[in-house]
C-alpha cells in the first residue's frame, strides 16, 4: 500500500517532486535558510512542472530572488510589533484585535508579509501567553471582534480551536470571531466536521475568511471543504494578495473572483503587496491595481468587487486605494465616470 503524500519542507522534496532544478540548490539553500519552505501535496498538484512561470510555483516555490535586499523591505511592514500589547494580541484598530495563536502554515507563501516570524519550530502560544491574551480581549469592552490568524489558526486541532472559541464566548462584549485561514485550499482535508462545529458558537458570529490568490486553487476538494463551512452557517469571505505574474491581468483576477462568487464566497479584499523582504519581484505598482480594478467594475457583477486595499507600512492600517471615479468642474458639479471611461454630470445638492 503506497503511503499518502506528503507535504514539501526540504528543497531535495522539492527536486525530486520536479519543482526545482539541481542546479539552483545552492542558491535556494540560502532561501530556505532564512525563509520557510512547505508546499502541500494538494498544492503541489497543481504546479505545472513545464511553466517555467507557472502563478501557483510563484507563490509557493522559493526563488533566489527573494534573497534580493531592497531599501524599502521591512521585517514588519504593517507595524504588528508596534501595536502587541501582550503576546498574539494586535490592537491596531479600536472594535478589533489580531489574536496569533501559531506561528505555523499549511503552505509558506513567498510573499508572505509575516516570513520573518513564520516557520517550522515556530510555537503556538503558550497556556500562560493565550491566558494574558484572552484577559486582555475581556479587559478592553470596546473589543466588539476578535479575528484568529497567524500562521494559520486552522493548523491547530479541533479540541484547541474549540477551547479558545468557547473562552471567546464566555466574553459578553465580543460578538464576531472571524478566522484568517488559507487551510481549505492547501489542505482541504482538515476542514472535518469536528473543525467546522469547533467553529460555531452560540450567540457569536463566526466568518471564515479564505485567503487564494488564483482560480486554480478552488479545486473540487477545496470546493468542498467551503461548502462544509457554508452549509453548517458560518459565512465566508475572501483576500487575495495582487501577485505579478499571479493574479496581475483581467481575466485572470476575474477568474479568480467570479470561482470564488461561484462558491458563495464573497470577495472582501485584494492586499496591494507588502514591503516584506524579498518580496520585491512579485510586488505590482499601485497604478496597475487600480487599472485592474477599474476593469473589474462593470464588467463583473458587483458581488466579485474586492476593495482594493493597502497596509500602510508602520502599523497605521489598511486604507483602500481603488481608482476614483469623481471628478470636479468649473462650474463645482460633480463628474461621475462610468465603467466605460465616460463622464456624467451630476447636479450638487441645493
Amino acid at each position: 500500500m503506497n503511503a499518502a503524500p506528503k507535504t514539501l519542507r526540504h528543497l531535495s522534496d522539492l527536486e525530486d517532486a520536479g519543482l526545482t532544478l539541481a542546479e539552483k540548490h545552492a542558491a535556494l539553500e540560502k532561501v530556505a535558510a532564512q525563509y520557510a519552505v512547505a508546499i502541500t501535496p494538494a498544492m503541489a498538484e497543481l504546479i505545472d512542472r513545464a511553466d517555467p512561470n507557472d502563478p501557483m510555483a510563484r507563490q509557493f516555490v522559493p526563488d533566489a530572488a527573494e534573497l534580493e535586499a531592497r531599501p524599502e523591505g521591512l521585517a514588519d511592514p504593517i507595524g504588528d510589533d508596534a501595536h502587541s500589547p501582550v503576546a498574539g494580541v494586535v490592537h491596531r484598530y479600536p472594535d478589533r484585535v489580531l489574536l496569533k495563536l501559531t506561528h505555523v502554515c499549511a503552505v509558506y507563501c513567498r510573499f508572505c508579509f509575516r516570513r520573518e516570524m513564520v516557520g517550522p519550530g515556530a510555537e503556538a502560544l503558550t497556556a500562560q501567553q493565550l491566558d494574558a491574551a484572552l484577559d486582555y480581549v475581556a479587559a478592553h469592552p470596546e473589543i466588539w471582534e476578535v479575528i484568529l490568524t497567524g500562521g494559520d489558526p486552522l493548523v491547530l486541532s479541533p479540541r484547541r480551536i474549540k477551547d479558545v472559541m468557547t473562552r471567546l464566548a464566555a466574553i459578553d462584549h465580543v460578538k464576531v470571531v472571524r478566522v484568517h485561514t488559507r487551510v481549505p485550499v492547501a489542505e482541504p482535508s482538515r476542514i472535518t466536521p469536528a473543525l467546522v462545529k469547533a467553529l460555531k458558537i452560540k450567540r457569536k458570529a463566526t466568518y471564515v475568511v479564505l485567503h487564494a490568490n488564483h482560480s486554480r486553487e478552488l479545486t473540487d476538494a477545496a470546493r468542498e471543504a467551503c461548502d462544509r463551512f457554508i452549509d453548517s452557517g458560518i459565512p465566508m469571505l475572501s483576500q487575495s494578495v495582487l501577485l505579478k505574474g499571479v493574479n496581475d491581468d483581467p481575466q485572470t483576477l476575474g477568474a479568480l473572483v467570479r470561482a470564488l462568487v461561484e462558491c458563495r464566497i464573497k470577495p472582501y479584499y485584494l492586499h496591494h503587496g507588502d514591503l516584506a523582504p524579498g518580496t520585491a519581484h512579485l510586488r505590482t505598482s499601485i497604478e496597475r491595481g487600480q487599472d485592474l480594478m477599474r476593469a473589474l467594475r462593470g464588467r463583473l457583477s458587483g458581488l466579485c468587487q474586492p476593495t482594493y486595499v493597502l497596509d500602510i507600512p508602520g502599523g497605521y492600517g489598511k486604507s483602500p486605494i481603488g481608482p476614483n471615479y469623481v471628478s470636479r468642474d468649473e462650474a463645482g458639479c460633480a463628474r461621475i465616470e462610468d465603467f466605460n471611461g465616460r463622464s456624467h454630470r451630476y447636479p450638487p445638492a441645493a
